[in-house]
């Protein structure tokens, strides 16, 4: 695998990239400062420069997308309010519960298609208390996932995101969007970052996925709505001093990493097209819009999974019948001709 030292196929997930030579250089040389004094340059440039590319006013740099999701929960609700979100997002499956525990939030769960929301189903999902007798909870954060995770890496389009947004405001809600890995949906639906973000009140970018950073996730937004995240970042103990030598990865990666997605989702392509064909494992091209592939397997898969690391390749299950292959700044040509020989033998 490119610029990493092992023997192995490492098809788990896009964060188990390692920074490259580049990457290792930049960081190595960073100016630094005290974040918590809001004086260290490198943080302060890269908060800059994503705010400025997603047309925003502002950015803050935390330490993961769990946390960056967490402090925008945080600092659009109150406790006793409830968020809106599709029913195997990011923020539901994967965060520990933390729009409860932190934030004191319920959840209404919408059914999307391969992780997509439709504007309909989201409206009918925005509870009030006002009018309810105060039966309800006040659905305040409608929360959009781009690209979907569990959907397969599928990318909304913008009529859709469009219409979402509007039907949050509309029914006095904020929009956040969980931005983990949308550079992916920017290189795949070949929009600018700020056209797809324009109607989100908040966006969360994870630099440590697709990007090929090693930790770091920025926040962005008004000026406003930063400056109280900054201080839910700080009560949720996210504060960090000599910060500027990871956000130098940050950096980095949005200079140089950006425009390679692609390489990465035409691996996937040919992956999806490849492992599908097989008599034993079916994938849903139509859904393939990036790095992810999901395989439907015929045979249980964990052992699927046990005979591709006997061979040297590492996917993970996601249930008993199915798998998730995610390509990366790492995966070569040969990396995946080798996955495809890999299941031919399984």
């Amino acid at each position: 695998m490119w610029e990493y030292d092992s023997d192995r196929v490492d098809l788990r997930s896009d964060t188990v990239t390692q920074p490259t030579v580049g990457m290792r250089q930049a960081m190595s040389t960073a100016v630094v400062g005290d974040d918590v004094l809001g004086d260290d340059p490198t943080v302060i440039e890269l908060q800059e420069r994503l705010a400025q590319m997603l047309g925003k006013e502002a950015g803050l740099f935390v330490s993961s997308g769990t946390m960056s999701n967490a402090v925008a929960i945080r600092t659009h609700t109150n406790p006793g309010d409830e968020i809106i979100t599709e029913s195997t997002s990011h923020i539901y499956i994967y965060e520990g519960g933390g729009f409860a525990a932190l934030s004191g939030c319920s959840v209404a769960l919408v059914q999307g298609e391969y992780g997509v929301m439709d504007p309909i189903s989201v409206a009918r999902s925005i509870r009030k208390g006002d009018g309810s007798l105060s039966h309800f909870p006040n659905g305040s954060l409608v929360c959009v996932e781009n690209t979907s995770n569990r959907g397969g890496g599928t990318c909304y389009s913008l009529e859709a995101l469009d219409a979402i947004a509007k039907v949050a405001h509309d029914h006095d809600c904020r929009a956040h969007m969980d931005g983990a890995r949308m550079f992916n949906a920017v290189i795949a639906t070949d929009t600018k970052p700020a056209r797809i973000v324009r109607d989100y009140d908040s966006v969360s970018i994870c630099l440590s996925k697709g990007l090929g950073a090693p930790v770091g996730s920025v926040l962005v937004g008004s000026s406003e709505f930063i400056g109280e995240a900054h201080r839910w970042r700080k009560m949720f103990g996210g504060g960090m001093r000599q910060a500027g030598i990871i956000a130098a990865g940050g950096l980095y990666a949005i200079d140089h990493h950006i425009d390679r997605l692609s390489e990465d989702h035409t691996r996937a392509q040919y992956l999806a097209e490849s492992i599908g064909s097989m008599d034993s494992f079916t994938t849903y091209l139509e859904g393939v819009h990036t790095n992810m592939v999901y395989v439907n397997c015929k045979i249980p898969a964990q052992d699927v999974v046990d005979s591709l690391f006997s061979q040297g390749v590492d996917v993970l299950s996601v249930s008993q019948e199915s798998i998730r292959i995610v390509t990366h700044l790492h995966i070569t040509d040969e990396d995946v001709d080798r996955t495809v020989k890999a299941f031919t033998m399984i």
